[in-house]
């Protein structure tokens, strides 16, 4: 009943010093040192390898070591094969403070506060209050309630929308199609949170883009593939969005020279908004490799047909 990990130097290192503490008895292995192939039954990874029955006949289980699983190509999974993708209050408690500096760096004018300060040129704004400004979620899942909840507590006027309906309180919530545009055109702030789908890939693009009010801002700490990033810089160029907040681009990093680097309305970190903690995370796989032999429902299960 072996686990394989693969992953990274740094998780490797942190799992075999956890497991040694925590679960001596479960035999562990770090790609590409297999072992036997037949013996492994479970394997955590980010990206899994090719063929993954043909390399590990008695697979088991699928774990995802990041919060999403558009990473993975599931066509390609056995569809028999469970897959489960991380849920560890880290990730939520990291996304909420990563959004929230977000969001009052856009309502406070960080962004044209920076430029000013690299031209050496003083130039106070007007303070709007937290009341005058509404900040719309797309995607209301354990991520965007969490953080929709937090950015209620500033005063701003919080509304969020999911593919389907969801009863937040003291938020406002759209769902469907139908009701995108009335959420867009009542958001100052649009904050990106979805899955990536085939319905959600590109759809931070021109189209949404001209439904936002003038001079609406964003921020997407979803993926890379949900944003149009030549329509990004054409509703900047334009004036009709005045800012964003980018924790992720397509491809990861940017080439060298891209305008996105150096805009003056763009503030870029490096896919650092929400992160894992080793020890909690591997305390949930272990969780899930104890229901699985018990045959418990598992956490983190996903959906193949929603595809998270």
């Amino acid at each position: 009943m072996t686990l394989l990990l693969k992953s990274d130097a740094a998780r490797a290192e942190e799992w075999t010093r956890l497991l040694a503490e925590k679960a001596p008895e479960l035999p562990f292995r770090i790609w590409p040192d297999v072992g036997d192939p037949a013996e492994i039954r479970y394997l955590a990874a980010w990206l899994p390898p090719d063929d993954l029955l043909g390399q590990f006949p008695n697979l088991e289980l699928l774990v995802s070591v990041g919060a999403g699983v558009d990473q993975l190509n599931l066509a390609d999974i056995p569809p028999h094969l469970p897959i489960v993708r991380m849920i560890e209050p880290g990730l939520v408690d990291s996304m909420v403070e990563y959004v929230t500096m977000s969001v009052l760096a856009l309502h406070r004018d960080l962004i044209p506060y920076i430029a000013a300060q690299r031209e050496e040129a003083w130039r106070p704004l007007r303070i709007r209050p937290a009341t005058e400004r509404r900040v719309g979620v797309l995607g209301l899942g354990m991520l965007g309630k969490a953080c929709a909840l937090k950015l209620a507590e500033f005063g701003f006027g919080v509304a969020g929308w999911s593919r389907s309906r969801h009863e937040v309180e003291g938020i406002e919530t759209f769902a469907g199609d139908a009701e995108l545009p009335a959420f867009l055109a009542r958001t100052d702030i649009l904050v990106c949170l979805l899955p990536l789908t085939d319905a959600t890939r590109g759809l931070l693009g021109a189209e949404l883009f001209a439904q936002l009010p003038q001079g609406a801002m964003i921020v997407n700490a979803g993926r890379g593939g949900h944003l149009d990033q030549d329509a990004l810089l054409a509703a900047l160029d334009s004036d009709h969005l005045a800012a964003a907040v980018l924790d992720v681009c397509e491809p990861e990093p940017l080439p060298e020279c891209h305008p996105l680097w150096n805009h003056p309305k763009v503030l870029l970190t490096p896919h650092i908004a929400s992160r894992s903690r080793s020890e909690a995370s591997l305390d949930i796989v272990l969780d899930n490799l104890r229901r699985h032999q018990a045959g418990e429902p598992l956490i983190g299960l996903i959906d193949r047909d929603r595809g998270y």
